[in-house]
């Protein structure tokens, strides 16, 4: 995480000299384009295009933190773990369940997503070849579901 701060921050202060050498230029030229101009241009283009690139990679590391701890959440609540304070009870209500199962759950999940997306799923009958049973027997806690 620190490698990718830094980058940002890095490429940030770049265009931002960039942008500052742009000005000084245009004002030395009395605003009018030369090459020393054009190549203040060329150089700030260049930060700006780096500068976006580290915001992408920042943009997809949140995202990837974001989707791990989502999932970390989501295996707690559903295998029963709860992190919280000493002495606090903390119940959902529901069973826990095991975190294959869970894995197993959200792959179907997932399944059935892309198979709307790709517009194959059928009104007339299960498209996925589990999915006339709703829960797999194998695993004791879907016989009480």
């Amino acid at each position: 995480m620190d490698n990718i701060v830094d980058s940002l921050n890095n490429a940030y202060q770049d265009f931002v000299a960039a942008a500052a050498s742009v000005l000084e230029a245009k004002e030395t030229s009395a605003g009018q384009k030369t090459a020393a101009t054009d190549a203040a241009l060329e150089n700030f283009k260049q930060r700006w295009e780096l500068f976006r690139v580290a915001c992408d990679q920042a943009e997809e590391f949140v995202e990837s933190v974001k989707q791990r701890i989502g999932s970390e959440c989501l295996v707690d609540e559903a295998t029963g773990y709860v992190a919280g304070k000493p002495g606090q009870a903390a119940t959902t209500g529901l069973p826990p369940i095991s975190a294959v199962r869970l894995e197993q759950m959200s792959k179907a999940v997932r399944w059935l997503v892309i198979e709307l997306q790709q517009g194959s799923g059928t009104a007339g009958g299960p498209s996925h070849p589990h999915s006339s049973a709703p829960f797999d027997t194998r695993f004791s806690e879907d016989a009480t579901q």
